[in-house]
């Protein structure tokens, strides 16, 4: 967007060309971002008698029946770590992915109250959806170091080190996935009734209720073109200490999640000069 200033009066137009990703402008308003995202956590359990506890729950839950159907019957491998806590630490990055797709896909449409009356930098609505559900994340992660102490199953040193760029690989996958279909949503409506659908099929693409190491090359390297697959192999590794690194796969799921941020944003950036049009 542009700005012209007349004496008194300011005039906002879209801007033309390319205009960068934002950043900067973006970082101007970090506290917008941050009142967004505590709105987002407030809305989502208002009026909920278990409140935050829903962020546990629902891994919780998904684990034991990962636990009785993969596990006890299909007879799964778990690379000798306790199945529950090989599952969970898995649905843990899964499940901020999950949460962050499914709402930053309808931020903007649902934030159409302010958009067509307030200019702020639309990117700021997805990016803090994300952070919200950073939140749940957090949550949910007290009930694995439970697990962990309970297992008695911990991470090396060196392996927990490198755990928070594992964060930040989930963070941007979720961020860039989020941009483009919450920016494909204002002009197609059908893509809020899409992405529940690819996430239930992305939980089964994913390693999640099974090792990478089940699939065999080259399958296994086509299976990291979804990101998501060198997430939770990381996430494994770093806080289970396997015997696996995710090697390869943590490369190609780099490179995707990273072109996926990219792509994702410019085109969020060209989409929202029509936003308040569309919508």
């Amino acid at each position: 967007m542009a700005a012209i200033s007349d004496g008194d009066v300011r005039t906002i137009r879209p801007s033309r060309g390319f205009t960068g990703f934002g950043l900067a402008e973006l970082w101007r308003h970090r506290e917008l971002v941050l009142v967004l995202a505590r709105r987002n956590v407030t809305v989502r359990y208002k009026q909920t008698q278990l409140g935050v506890l829903w962020a546990v729950l629902q891994p919780l839950f998904t684990m034991v029946v990962f636990t009785f159907v993969f596990h006890r019957v299909a007879k799964i491998s778990s690379q000798g770590i306790p199945y529950p806590i090989f599952a969970y630490a898995a649905l843990l990055p899964w499940a901020l992915f999950a949460t962050s797709l499914a709402q930053s896909s309808v931020s903007i449409v649902g934030a159409s109250s302010i958009i067509g009356k307030v200019y702020f930098p639309r990117m700021a609505i997805p990016v803090a959806t994300v952070l919200a559900a950073l939140v749940d994340f957090a949550v949910a992660s007290v009930v694995l170091v439970g697990m962990m102490v309970y297992f008695g199953v911990f991470p090396s040193p060196e392996a927990a080190l490198v755990l928070p760029l594992f964060m930040l690989l989930a963070v941007t996958t979720a961020l860039g996935a989020g941009l483009w279909f919450s920016a494909l949503n204002v002009r197609y409506r059908d893509v809020q009734y899409t992405v529940p659908f690819l996430i239930q099929i992305g939980l089964f693409i994913t390693p999640v209720a099974y090792p990478a190491t089940l699939v065999n090359e080259p399958l296994r390297t086509i299976l990291a073109i979804n990101p998501m697959t060198g997430v939770v192999e990381g996430f494994r590794w770093a806080l289970l200490d396997v015997d696996t690194p995710p090697g390869l796969l943590l490369l190609v799921s780099c490179a995707v999640s990273l072109t996926m941020l990219v792509s994702g944003a410019l085109f969020f950036r060209r989409m929202e000069r029509t936003f308040a049009d569309v919508i």
